[in-house]
Formats: structure tokens, sequence, C-alpha cells
């Protein structure tokens, strides 16, 4: 049994959230094999029996790479046992942490030709030494307004990984055989 892990992730956090996940599954004896979206030119998604993809926002919006991805895949995406999880700022807030209550997720969900059959939102990492100069500041702005750290000397770490280690097990749980009931 082999399953397929993508990502698109802007500072490493959406990437180090997913490789937990891997390791997750690879416990459960499930090979994993783990790819950055940004990098995959062709591939065959039929070897595989389930898909995820985790992506990051930055500014509002996913990597174009996401949205590609899955214009490209639609098809066989809608037809085989999948989950979506995104990673985002916001959602260091409880109550912006689910596909229903975070704009961006659900957003994304609305437009998407896709349909996981899995759906979660991670809060990810504020990482302002990381950050080039305007980034720095354009975050340090919107963090200022929506009540979050300023202090552009932090890095802190708002993702919740009894959650993800939550999700890995509903993914593992998930039949492999997608269901005709949506």
């Amino acid at each position: 049994m082999s399953y397929l892990l993508l990502y698109s992730t802007r500072d490493g956090q959406t990437k180090k959230i997913i490789m937990r996940i891997a390791e997750n599954l690879r416990r459960a004896g499930v090979g994993c094999d783990l790819r950055d979206l940004a990098t995959i030119k062709q591939i065959n998604l039929m070897p595989y029996q389930k898909i995820m993809i985790g992506a990051s926002i930055r500014y509002g919006r996913f990597n174009s790479v996401l949205n590609n991805f899955i214009s490209k895949h639609q098809k066989q995406l809608n037809q085989m046992p999948t989950a979506f999880f995104g990673v985002n700022l916001t959602a260091r807030k409880p109550e912006k942490r689910t596909p229903e209550t975070n704009a961006y997720v659900r957003k994304f969900l609305i437009q998407s030709p896709w349909q996981p059959d899995l759906c979660e939102v991670f809060a990810g990492a504020l990482l302002y030494p990381r950050y080039c100069w305007l980034d720095r500041i354009m975050i340090q702005f919107i963090m200022r307004m929506t009540g979050g750290e300023t202090d552009t000397t932090k890095e802190i770490e708002y993702t919740d990984w009894e959650q993800v280690v939550g999700f890995s097990e509903t993914f593992l749980q998930m039949s492999c055989v997608k269901s005709s009931q949506k």
C-alpha cells in the first residue's frame, strides 16, 4: 500500500507538518511518497491508494502550483480517496481552525474543482527573523491588525501537533475505495 503526500510550502512549516504525517503513516506500515508540488513536472497518480495535499497561505492566497496541479489532475483526484489541509496564521485562533471557519480554506473548497474527502486547517509558524524585509513588515502589519505577535525578533510555532496526529490517523482510517455517496 502506498500513499502520495504532496505539499506546497513557503517557509517550511507545511513541509514540516506533512513530514510528521508521513512519519505517523510509516509507523503504521504504510509506504509514503513525499513530493513538493513546485518540483513536479509529470506524475502518475494511478499507483497510489490515497493522496493528501497540504498547502500554505501567504497574503491570502495558496501558491499557484496547487491550483495548476488540481486543474491538471482533478478527474483522478475526484475518483480516489483524498485529503487536503491548509496552513495559515489565521488558524492560530482556535475558532479559525476548521474548514468551515477558516475563510481561506472555505474559499478554496468553494472554488476548487477538486473536492477532497477529508479536510483540515492547521496553524502555521510566525518566523519573523527568516522573512525578507518586505515580508517582515507586511506580516507585522497584518499581525498588528489581527491582534497577533508584532515583535520581529521572535519565531513562534502555532501548529497544534496533536491536531496533526489526529488528522493523520483519520486519513489512515479512510477507506481506500472512493465512496460514491458525495
